[in-house]
């Protein structure tokens, strides 16, 4: 009768272990150095203290910063680790968060005067997704014809091609990999991502990895071979 009662108990622990033990590995993963050799990280707004040594001896090849969202909110962290990186043997890139709300030329206008112009800087990425901050969804040609202002003013203004990191939900509305043709940063944790229009050229591969250098979770990516 007694072995009886604690068999439930044992069941939960036995479980709660499981969890543990999956949730350690899953905040482990990272998509195979032998299959993507250049891995690195992109970090969100307003991030904490980041040992960028650390990282790099983690396996981070490169980084990516938030720099603006909007046409009018810069990033306070980004100019200090706009610095570190490079000292710390990582290459950088600058992230812009599009917004739907605000015009495009103002946006393209903030991220130039904001963000230095590096010879050694990695393509500017522009994210475009669906943010608490702005409800707005316009229709698909005049996004497309905003997006298409602000990556001809970046580019002019950077001489480089620009990165557009798209969410499957954005992609899946206004099939903007399809208009642009630039290349892609998907986003999908664990499994290759297959929404783009076209193959994408980075993968955030994980929101939810844990590595020394960072104070709680970060995002991985991998550049495709």
């Amino acid at each position: 009768m007694a072995y009886g009662l604690f068999k439930p108990a044992a069941l939960l622990v036995g479980a709660g272990l499981l969890g543990i033990a999956g949730w350690s590995v899953a905040t482990g993963w990272h998509p195979p150095v032998a299959r993507y050799p250049l891995q690195g990280i992109d970090l969100g707004e307003n991030p904490g203290a980041v040992e960028w040594g650390t990282v790099r001896a983690r396996g981070a090849d490169f980084a990516y910063l938030v720099a603006t969202s909007g046409a009018d909110r810069r990033d306070p962290a980004f100019e200090a680790n706009w610095s570190s990186v490079p000292e710390a043997g990582l290459r950088r890139g600058a992230v812009h968060l599009f917004s739907l709300c605000q015009r495009a030329a103002d946006q393209a206008d903030a991220f130039n005067a904001f963000v230095p112009r590096n010879a050694d800087a990695l393509p500017a990425a522009i994210d475009v997704s669906y943010r608490d901050d702005c409800t707005a969804r316009p229709d698909r040609d005049a996004l497309i014809r905003e997006l298409r202002t602000f990556i001809r003013m970046v580019e002019t203004h950077a001489r480089k091609p620009v990165l557009l990191r798209l969410t499957r939900a954005v992609d899946d509305d206004y099939r903007l990999s399809a208009a642009i043709d630039r290349p892609v940063w998907a986003i999908a944790d664990f499994l290759k991502p297959d929404y783009a229009a076209h193959p994408w050229r980075m993968w955030r591969a994980s929101h939810i990895r844990r590595i020394d250098g960072i104070e709680g979770p970060v995002n991985w990516n991998v550049v495709a071979p």
